[in-house]
């Protein structure tokens, strides 16, 4: 079944009823084994209450106490359900009300007991709606029956997955790959008391370290590094040049000066957005931001669309990247390349030399991309070093970047001021504000930090369009940060010689965060206090509604649209503009003489009907709304691959010098021990509690110490500390640390400290 139940039930809002027909083209069922499968789906739906039929059509049944949760399992085989929505309450589901789901699996929960003060709701589950885990990463087990025939099973790795898989031969020879790992694909899920059934797609290695990194990530996180036959087949169908046809109704900007600047070699044939930079007679700068037109080359429900859909974003792992859409496509007909003409939708925004926007508008184009820069050879244009004759346009653009971030400053936006290791790592192949919602910066101007500025203003000005056309918008969001954790942080800083105040005592604003991380400069603890900041962020995501961006101090709206070849929010937001484009009211009735231009920036305040026609509207919005969700989830995804990737070269290079004594920066200090970042590898690593024989050790949470009971010696948040690398277990990427020197003497605490520090046995202490 190449659907998910949820994606189903994603079709049906309120008490709408919906035809079979209609879901089957939106699903992608059209043969008979997908239209079987569909068919008994919808049958099994109406049997338990989900769903109900009337007069042809299903209508979805939202029974109370029943609520939709995403499965956080232990190893110990206890689950929590968590919910999206804001403030709700995690749901305390027993092993034995699992009802074969598991870790990750998106559920609907039965609320069968009350929570209290003390004590969480519990539940059970009622559906599983998507299964996190179509593939596994396991360990190949063999396993002989009473005959004496050999049997073979998949122990999975990650031990949130308590069960093992009985493995269907498939002509490869286990035999040989006994104890080995392996990448098993699910083919039936625990049913009754049958066991889950799965097959070895890939033997990756005798262990962890043998096997490719690159594909011990891919199977972990279920990537799927080629694309389905159909989906080539269509993306390969596509003429190599413009048509005239697809030059009608388009702004033709070809004779204007154009050029890309792509930051990663691996992007360096997918650019999917350049720069023009124009000077008018009346003083104002000219700015146009062209970004590929993705939409026009996927059609609705197509297959290139449902698999874009389903991979929701392109994933970057070290130099290579698993991309959104085929080759044909992401590298040829969507890439905006040197000496070709493509189709665009053009952000053209005019600005004054403080950087404040005058006007803009937003068109359908076509360009022709004259240069395609490497970020390194933008850099050395700027800085001199190398000759070209657009040194003068990068030096304007440099200049209008600055000015544009000094107003994004003056609102109050949050920067942080990261080590070079750091500021690289949280680079956006998007070229946005990254992952952390929130500007990283560097020492000095950039051809990158020019870049940034410009496209997070694009993107901000598409939200505000969307807004003022009252039409639908899958928006960035990023709350602000609870005050609990930011009090917190307060007194942490204090520990370290930083006094912190907020504006308002019980509330928490951009602003506050902004004066934070510029306390923080210079000062000897800036680092960590930096780290402490970053940590108390809540990480942005995807709504339908428009809310409060908190790292870029924005209350009106932002979106992502820029990168469209690379992330499924951007083509869907690309959707919605050709809608205005091609079914947009620009009067009210038509016999209304006055028209609104609903690609300019005059239109805000001018419109009091609706733009798009109602089906359109609606169709937008059930889209954007079921979309949302799932975006999310693949971003977490493509970040904790990401991460995996980078912890597994860490891991290996640090097995290497296992035995080797660096210097080190405490970060973190919990009851079982301190985390140390080696600043010379930027590697973080563990000094368990256990590890520290010459004293038994007081757990302070209010200093984030840990304190020796008769030698006072004590290891504190910020402590720069020798070590020296013990042990690296690769696939888990933990590296374990013994300190070797540092920490500092431990002054006298308040009694109340003192009553709450946590005793240790280090030989006792059992690992976190």
């Amino acid at each position: 079944m190449e659907f998910s139940i949820a994606t189903l039930l994603a079709n049906f809002t309120d008490d709408k009823l919906v035809a079979p027909k209609v879901l089957e083209k939106k699903l992608g069922c059209q043969d008979k084994t997908s239209l079987r499968q569909f068919q008994i789906v919808l049958d099994a739906l109406e049997k338990i209450g989900i769903l109900v039929k009337e007069r042809g059509k299903y209508r979805r049944v939202f029974e109370e106490g029943v609520v939709e949760a995403k499965l956080r399992c232990s190893s110990k085989g206890f689950c929590f359900a968590i919910q999206e929505v804001e403030g709700s309450e995690d749901i305390y589901i027993r092993e034995c009300h699992l009802s074969n789901a598991w870790n990750g699996d998106r559920v609907l929960v039965k609320i069968i007991k009350e929570g209290s003060r003390r004590r969480s709701p519990e539940g059970e589950v009622r559906l599983i709606l998507e299964r996190a885990n179509p593939s596994v990463l396991a360990r190949l087990k063999q396993v002989k029956t009473p005959t004496g025939r050999a049997l073979y099973k998949a122990v999975p790795l990650d031990d949130r997955l308590l069960f093992e898989l009985d493995l269907q031969p498939n002509g490869q020879n286990l035999e040989e790959a006994n104890d080995y790992l392996v990448h098993v694909e699910v083919l039936r899920y625990a049913l009754g008391s049958n066991p889950p059934l799965g097959r070895v797609a890939q033997i990756l290695g005798s262990d962890a370290e043998e096997a490719n990194d690159l594909d011990i990530v891919c199977c972990k996180h279920d990537i799927p590094r080629s694309f389905p036959e159909a989906v080539l087949k269509l993306a390969k169908g596509y003429p190599k040049g413009l048509r005239k046809p697809e030059y009608k109704d388009r702004l033709d900007l070809r004779g204007t000066l154009t050029f890309g600047i792509s930051h990663r070699a691996s992007l360096a044939k997918c650019a999917e957005h350049a720069f023009s930079l124009e000077v008018p007679k009346r003083g104002l700068l000219r700015l146009m931001v062209h970004i590929a037109d993705v939409a026009y080359y996927v059609p609705v429900d197509s297959p290139i669309e449902r698999e874009a859909r389903k991979r929701g974003m392109a994933v970057f792992l070290g130099d290579t990247w698993v991309p959104l859409l085929p080759e044909s496509l992401s590298e040829d007909r969507c890439s905006l390349l040197p000496g070709e003409e493509r189709l665009a939708i053009s952000v053209i925004i005019a600005l004054n030399s403080s950087g404040q926007v005058i006007e803009y508008e937003i068109q359908p184009s076509v360009i022709a991309v004259d240069h395609l820069l490497a970020l390194s050879d933008a850099q050395a244009i700027i800085d001199r070093s190398q000759t070209s004759a657009l040194a003068p346009v990068l030096d304007q653009m440099l200049a209008l970047s600055q000015a544009v971030a000094r107003i994004r400053q003056l609102r109050g936006a949050v920067e942080l001021n990261l080590p070079a290791t750091q500021y690289a790592s949280n680079l956006s192949p998007f070229d946005d504000e990254g992952p952390l919602g929130v500007i990283a910066t560097s020492s000095r101007p950039s051809a990158g930090t020019m870049v940034r500025e410009l496209i997070v203003l694009a993107n901000q000005l598409v939200a505000s369009h969307l807004q003022a056309l009252a039409v639908p918008g899958i928006y960035r969001i990023q709350p602000k940060p609870d005050i609990e954790d930011v009090q917190e942080l307060i007194k942490l800083a204090a520990n370290l010689g930083m006094n912190l105040e907020l504006d308002e005592e019980e509330d928490v604003n951009p602003q506050d965060y902004q004066r934070f991380a510029m306390l923080f400069a210079g000062s000897k603890s800036e680092r960590v206090l930096t780290y402490l900041l970053q940590e108390t962020l809540k990480p942005a995501v995807y709504s339908s509604t428009p809310g409060l961006h908190f790292g870029l101090a924005l209350t009106s709206g932002y979106t992502h649209c820029t990168a469209p070849v690379q992330r499924y929010a951007d083509l869907l937001l690309q959707r919605v503009l050709h809608a205005v484009f091609e079914h947009g009211r620009d009067r009210r009735t038509t016999r209304v003489k006055e028209r609104v231009n609903l690609r300019h920036s005059s239109a805000k305040g001018q419109i009091n009907w609706n733009v798009l026609p109602p089906e359109v509207q609606h169709e937008l919005e059930e889209l954007l709304a079921s979309a949302a969700g799932h975006l999310g989830d693949r971003e977490k995804v493509a970040q904790e691959a990401e991460a995996d990737l980078t912890g597994l070269k860490k891991a290996a290079a640090m097995k290497e010098r296992t035995g080797e004594t660096f210097s080190g920066l405490i970060t973190g200090v919990q009851s079982y021990g301190f985390f140390v970042e080696i600043e010379e590898l930027m590697v973080e690593g563990l000094v368990h509690v256990s590890s520290l024989k010459d004293d038994w050790y007081e757990y302070r949470s209010r200093q984030q110490t840990l304190v020796g009971r008769k030698n006072r010696k004590q290891y504190r948040l910020g402590d720069r500390v020798e070590v020296q690398v013990k042990s690296v277990d690769y696939y888990r990427q933990q590296i374990d640390l013994v300190a070797v020197g540092g920490g500092s003497e431990a002054t006298n605490g308040d009694e109340d400290d003192i009553a709450q520090a946590s005793l240790f046995n280090p030989h006792l202490e059992e690992e976190p």
